[in-house]
């Protein structure tokens, strides 16, 4: 037989592509309903959020207070005046502040509870009698010691005069209230919390109470006198570890232990002023910074009370830097924008994208249960071009689908796409996309039936949603989950993918906020999205490096774990030698005894001039013509059968033997 040339590279991928295209005309329906969904969920996503913005973003707590000013004939209102003096305290942080007020410096202090004390003294804690611990360190104890005599005040003064902030700057003022994200309104000072003057000592008669205004609004605050403890320690060692163990993760017990302030003053003398302030950095919120928007933290007043008690000890006791106010920058009316489409977007998105991987789970399970892929290779398409050919396939089908989906996405306004980087949006899903394809070689090794592939293809896309938002995102925004613990549960593709999203739903939140850039390169290794990166590429290439090998193993029906047990295998010693001579074997493939004898049988029948045989066939041969640059396909190569009446007679051999191409031919 001649030989002949194999088809090219193109007429295999042309066959691989109708072939697909078949498959997915046959299941044009479930594709419909594929296309569907995604943009169903997007539609969702809008639409929740036009809902929230209708309950919760447009509410009348959510802005500045107003009331009407001017009505009509028919009691509408013409003209409606906004501002302070129509607000509640909720209301008020949403109003104009053309000329922000000057606000009390005030410092943190602990609550009674969560107080530092000896623990002999730790009744007081019951009884909120508990002073407020300052630490202090340095190299030079003597003047350690005089410096903080001089940081709280031992008298206390005030009226209520127009230049009342001007007499409450001479003392050191704190509260157990934390500060807001703004600083318009200081909940230390507008709520009905009081204020703690802190002195060395405090008597009956320190406790009082006064008024102030700050236009349109007058408040009366009761101010408290609590004791100011100074402690020194050796060494900012011992500071460092007393605070640590202050922490509530820092003892077995898990009880807090806080201090107001600390302070190490290093080489401070008459001629140099060094030193280094502790505070309390969890009254920040429960959030990341690159996540949330932080509080502030009164920081300010132990600066100033560091630098007043220097000061005292420079020029004398009469001596003050006085702290007079705090003011926020002046702010136009703002109303309340969250971009809940955003903060939910991770969970819809995950489902999006991981759709595609039962379509392609399911496509290559079937090839196998339906004996295509061995079909395939019976006409000559190799392992290679296969592999190349179905991944490009997947791939650009793919790649196809994010494009829609984030094309369908920004012009619907769903911030979540249009408020960061495009490049970056489509090289992160890319990469995600491959790295499904890959995962789905691999795993259809483990399947044979398609309605087993697809039952876990689906519950791994609706468990890495509900997984990735219900438990990653909780663990991911838990200040006490270890961040090592978070990579290895980003090496869940699921998880992975989920960061990814949760990312960029994050600065499209920031942007909504406070009109940052959103995800830019240059923000790129701020965010976790570089280490996201990294781990997708690599399990893209080690997936695919692995579901090759599977393939090929499966194919040959070989044991998977055949090389290492060659590499294990014990071999033989140099040191041993045999007197067992070594020769060489020839094999010589023959003829089974039934076969030669059938044929000779019909050699005889085949000189007669009659037989009474039903069948007599003499090298019966049947070649399929090659199609599309194959090659000709031999079914049956020289057979020779002999079928006497009577006779019941079955054919049996494997999958393309020729069978049903013989039945074909001795029946026509």
């Amino acid at each position: 037989m001649a030989n002949h040339v194999p088809a090219s590279f193109l007429t295999r991928a042309n066959a691989l592509f109708r072939k697909n295209l078949t498959y997915q005309k046959r299941n044009i329906w479930s594709n419909v309903r594929l296309i569907v969904i995604p943009f169903y969920l997007c539609v969702l996503l809008v639409g929740i959020q036009v809902l929230f913005d209708t309950q919760v973003n447009n509410s009348a707590d959510n802005r500045c207070g107003c009331r009407c000013i001017h009505k009509n004939g028919d009691g509408k209102c013409e003209r409606k005046s906004c501002g302070l003096q129509y607000s509640s305290l909720t209301q008020a942080s949403f109003c104009a502040f053309p000329n922000p007020p000057p606000l009390l410096p005030l410092l943190q202090i602990p609550r009674p509870e969560t107080r530092l004390v000896d623990p002999a003294r730790s009744s007081c804690k019951r009884t909120g009698s508990c002073p407020v611990t300052i630490l202090v360190t340095g190299n030079n104890h003597t003047l350690g010691e005089t410096l903080s005599r001089n940081l709280l005040s031992t008298s206390f003064a005030v009226n209520s005069s127009d230049h009342f902030l001007r007499n409450l700057a001479y003392n050191v003022l704190g509260t157990i209230s934390e500060a807001d994200y703004t600083n318009y309104l200081d909940p230390g000072i507008h709520s009905d919390l009081p204020i703690f003057q802190i002195r060395p000592y405090c008597t009956p008669t320190t406790n009082l109470s006064f008024s102030f205004r700050q236009p349109p609004i007058t408040f009366h605050k009761e101010v408290r006198c609590v004791q100011g403890l100074n402690l020194w320690r050796n060494n900012s060692v011992e500071v460092n570890d007393e605070i640590f163990k202050g922490y509530r993760q820092g003892n077995h017990e898990e009880i807090i232990n806080e201090v107001a302030a600390a302070y190490d003053l290093l080489d401070t003398d008459r001629n140099k002023f060094n030193v280094t302030i502790w505070y309390n950095s969890s009254y920040k919120g429960n959030f990341k910074v690159q996540d949330r928007r932080v509080k502030y933290v009164r920081v300010p007043r132990s600066v100033n009370m560091v630098s007043n008690a220097y000061l005292r000890f420079l020029r004398g006791p009469g001596t003050k830097m006085l702290f007079d106010f705090v003011k926020e920058m002046p702010k136009q009316e703002s109303m309340l924008r969250v971009d809940i489409a955003s903060v939910i977007g991770p969970i819809f998105l995950t489902w999006v994208i991981v759709l595609l991987f039962p379509v392609i789970l399911n496509s290559l399970v079937y090839e196998k249960q339906q004996h295509l892929r061995i079909i395939m290779k019976m006409h000559g398409l190799g392992d290679g071009p296969y592999w190349m050919i179905t991944y490009a396939y997947f791939l650009a089908i793919s790649t196809l689908y994010i494009i829609c989906l984030m094309i369908f996405g920004s012009a619907i306004g769903l911030k979540f796409f249009r408020f960061n980087d495009y490049s970056i949006q489509f090289i992160f899903y890319f990469l995600c996309i491959n790295l499904q394809i890959s995962i789905a070689f691999l795993v259809s090794s483990a399947f044979s039936k398609v309605e087993t592939a697809s039952v876990a293809a689906y519950l791994y896309v609706f468990g890495s949603g509900l997984l990735g938002g219900f438990l990653f995102q909780f663990m991911l925004e838990g200040l006490s989950f270890p961040r090592g613990w978070i990579f290895v549960m980003e090496l869940y593709p699921g998880f992975s993918l989920y960061r990814g999203l949760y990312e960029f739903s994050q600065y499209a939140l920031k942007r909504q906020l406070n009109g940052s850039d959103g995800m830019k390169w240059k923000y790129f290794s701020d965010s976790a999205m570089d280490e996201v990166f990294y781990i997708i590429i690599i399990e893209w290439f080690l997936a695919l490096i692995a579901a090759y090998y599977m393939d090929r193993v499966s194919s040959s029906a070989n044991d998977p774990f055949l090389f290492m047990k060659n590499l294990i295998k014990k071999s033989p010693s140099p040191q041993r030698h045999s007197l067992q001579r070594q020769g060489s074997s020839v094999s010589v493939e023959m003829e089974k005894l039934d076969v030669v004898e059938e044929r000779e049988r019909v050699e005889q029948l085949m000189l007669e001039s009659s037989t009474s045989y039903a069948i007599v066939c003499d090298k019966l041969k049947k070649v399929y013509p090659g199609r599309d640059g194959n090659p000709p396909k031999m079914a049956v190569g020289g057979l020779s059968i002999a079928v006497p009446p009577g006779e019941c007679f079955g054919m049996l051999g494997p999958n393309g033997a020729g069978k049903t191409s013989f039945i074909n031919m001795v029946s026509t």
